[in-house]
C-alpha cells in the first residue's frame, strides 16, 4: 500500500528543485498532486514528469505564493477538481542574502515575504479544508532558523525561517482540536540549482561546506522529500509540532 494514496497535496513550488522532487515523490505515493509555481511553464513541465511516471497531477495557473488571491485561487482549483485537501505543503520560497548593515530593507521584507508570509497564508487559506479532511501541514524551515553563520550574511533568511519553525509549533496548537498535524522539515545544504549557482558556486565561502558536515556531503531534494512523506503520511500520526532536521548531522556539531 503506498503509504499517500488518495490523499490530496497542494504543494507549492513546483517547478524545480524540492518541489518537483516533493510533487515526483508524493504521486509516486499516490497522492493526487496540485502544484503551483510563477515559474508556471517549469511547473508544467513538472506535472508532465508525474503523468509519464503513472501519477495524477494538476497545475492551476501561475502561482503568486505572496498574493492572496492567486493563493485562493489555487486552493479553490483543487477544492472543485478533488473535493478537498488533505495535505498542505507550503514548500515555495525566494531569499536574497546581505549583511545586516548593508542589504537593503526591501531585500529583507521580500525575504519574510516570500519565505514567511507566503507559509502563513497558505495555511491560512486551506485551513477550513484541512479542518473538514482532519489534514496536515507540512513547512519548510531551515539550518539558518537554528543557528547563525560566520560565512553567510543570512539576517532575512534566518530570520524568516526561524519564524517558520516557530509558526509551525502554533499551527499544530491551533490544529489539534480539529485533528490537524503540523510539522517542518529543515533542510541544511542541499543540491539544487539554486544552490549551485549560489551558496554552492566556486567563489562563495560555503563552497566548501561538505568538508564540515559529518556525513561528508550535501544533501539531495529527494532526502528531505522523504522526510516530508513520512511526516504526511500516517506512520507520523502521533507526530505533531515537530522540526525534523535534514542535514547530514551539520548542525550537531557547529562550529563547521
Amino acid at each position: 500500500m503506498r503509504r499517500l494514496e488518495g490523499k490530496v497535496a497542494l504543494i507549492s513550488g513546483t517547478a524545480r528543485g524540492q518541489g518537483r522532487a516533493a510533487a515526483l515523490r508524493f504521486a509516486a505515493e499516490g497522492a493526487i498532486v496540485v502544484g503551483g509555481d510563477l515559474l508556471h511553464e517549469e511547473a508544467l513541465e513538472t506535472q508532465r514528469l508525474v503523468g509519464e511516471a503513472g501519477g495524477t497531477a494538476l497545475t492551476p495557473g501561475p502561482l503568486d505564493v505572496t498574493d492572496e488571491a492567486s493563493v485562493r485561487a489555487w486552493v479553490q482549483e483543487a477544492v472543485d477538481a478533488f473535493g478537498g485537501i488533505d495535505i498542505l505543503y507550503a514548500n515555495a520560497g525566494a531569499v536574497r542574502f546581505g549583511a545586516v548593515d548593508t542589504q537593503p530593507y526591501e531585500d529583507f521584507t521580500f525575504t519574510l515575504r516570500t519565505e514567511l508570509d507566503s507559509v502563513w497564508l497558505a495555511a491560512h487559506v486551506a485551513w477550513p479544508h484541512l479542518v473538514r479532511s482532519r489534514g496536515c501541514v507540512l513547512t519548510v524551515g531551515s539550518t539558518a532558523g537554528l543557528t547563525g553563520s560566520l560565512t553567510n550574511q543570512r539576517s532575512a533568511h534566518s530570520a524568516s525561517k526561524g519564524a517558520v519553525i516557530a509558526l509551525t509549533r502554533q499551527l499544530a496548537a491551533e490544529g489539534a482540536p480539529h485533528g490537524i498535524r503540523a510539522n517542518c522539515v529543515s533542510p541544511g545544504m542541499v543540491d539544487t540549482e539554486g544552490s549551485r549557482g549560489d551558496l554552492l558556486a566556486a567563489d562563495h565561502p560555503m563552497c566548501t561546506i561538505a568538508r564540515h558536515i559529518p556525513l561528508g556531503r550535501v544533501g539531495l531534494p529527494d532526502e528531505v522529500v522523504g522526510a516530508a512523506v513520512f511526516l504526511a503520511s500516517d506512520e507520523a500520526s502521533y507526530i505533531t509540532g515537530a522540526n525534523l532536521v535534514v542535514d547530514g548531522g551539520w548542525s550537531s556539531v557547529l562550529p563547521g
